[in-house]
């Protein structure tokens, strides 16, 4: 452990009695999320993994929903390795970083194929499969086998941050937060330990104004001791976003269907459809130049206004186009009419749009239906 680490541990560290602290209270006031094994009944690492995968960026309010729909249509990792990806991607719509959607597939394939259908037990296989990082691994081998390992997400390293008063700001202080999250892993019950610390990151150690006073680790933590539990974990300044352009073209045929393609496997928004569109650029088109990269030829009309989205490392702003085709109307070569196909209105929920051309869809709707 480094001076520093050891300069910044509490006067009374924190230990077992610690731990049985935290574990009593979780007993008594445990979230009740339909991922969770009932008390006394064995893990299941399919719904273990299938949540932790959905909850990466993401809160719970927004995956619990997804979660049932996902256990509804395929309530094992066989019966989703034999789903096809395009099903899969239009379950997922909606919940955002379809990465992990594609990787989802990929690993419940992999399971399948490779282990018979049962994840690996240890952090090491687990961190072989498609998509599964190290908190991921960790998070599984504690939860679902019992491996006395230290899962830390944006929660336990909240917790752990204020329990030991870390000073270094995230994202450097990553690799301190876990080798102090791992000084208090217990033999006993570590899944119940990540958990309950997650837990109370979540209800109780909030970002701001945590309960201080009803935390059953108080007694230990530091930071609380100095009054700085609201100032930690400290964060490095973010970068600015920087801004992309590009034009949207909405084509609705006159039996009211609409033009989508398929964007390329690889890359943001990989395998999903998309409203034809030209490359997203730091800077922005002219309207003509713009209109001349048209999936087909019609008379396009600008809709007023434009749509904005933010992804997690940019900005995009859309100018959005809307003509009404003849249903005879086909796309340009331009347009690589391979992977462009027409969808019904009213079909296009159970398709795998993501919600940014969702906006787009109902932008220029609003406006031809007005």
């Amino acid at each position: 452990m480094s001076t520093v680490a050891q300069k910044q541990l509490p006067l009374r560290p924190a230990g077992p009695a610690t731990v049985e602290r935290l574990l009593q209270w979780y007993d008594c006031e445990r979230r009740d999320l339909p991922w969770r094994t009932a008390e006394g009944a064995k893990p299941d690492a399919y719904p273990i993994w299938l949540s932790e995968i959905m909850l990466q960026q993401t809160t719970v309010k927004a995956v619990t929903p997804y979660f049932h729909d996902f256990l509804r249509r395929w309530p094992t990792v066989k019966k989703l390795a034999g789903a096809n990806l395009d099903e899969v991607l239009a379950a997922w719509a909606g919940l955002g970083y379809y990465t992990r959607a594609r990787n989802l597939h990929k690993c419940a394939l992999t399971v399948a194929s490779d282990h018979s259908g049962r994840f690996p037990r240890t952090e090491k296989e687990l961190l072989k499969l498609p998509g599964i990082g190290p908190y991921t691994a960790a998070a599984i081998a504690a939860i679902a086998f019992g491996a006395r390992t230290a899962p830390v997400d944006g929660n336990i390293e909240r917790v752990v941050s204020r329990l030991f008063a870390l000073q270094l700001p995230l994202p450097a202080a990553k690799p301190e937060i876990k080798r102090y999250a791992e000084t208090l892993v217990p033999s006993d019950r570590p899944g119940d330990f990540a958990q309950a610390l997650m837990d109370l990151g979540a209800t109780v150690c909030t970002p701001k104004r945590p309960s201080c006073l009803t935390c059953p680790l108080q007694p230990d933590c530091h930071a609380s001791a100095r009054g700085i539990a609201a100032e930690l974990p400290r964060k490095a300044p973010k970068a600015e976003r920087p801004n992309r352009y590009g034009h949207a073209f909405v084509a609705l045929r006159e039996d009211g269907e609409v033009l989508l393609r398929r964007r390329p496997d690889a890359g943001l928004l990989g395998g999903m459809l998309e409203v034809p569109s030209t490359d997203w650029k730091p800077a922005r088109l002219t309207p003509g130049t713009a209109q001349r990269t048209a999936p087909l030829d019609a008379e396009w009309w600008p809709v007023p206004g434009s749509v904005v989205h933010t992804f997690t490392h940019f900005r995009l702003e859309l100018c959005v186009y809307l003509a009404v085709v003849p249903i005879d109307a086909s796309p340009n070569l331009w347009a690589d009419p391979d992977r462009c196909r027409w969808i019904p209105r009213r079909k296009l929920d159970a398709e795998a749009v993501p919600s940014l051309m969702r906006k787009v869809i109902a932008h220029a709707l609003k406006w031809k239906d007005a």
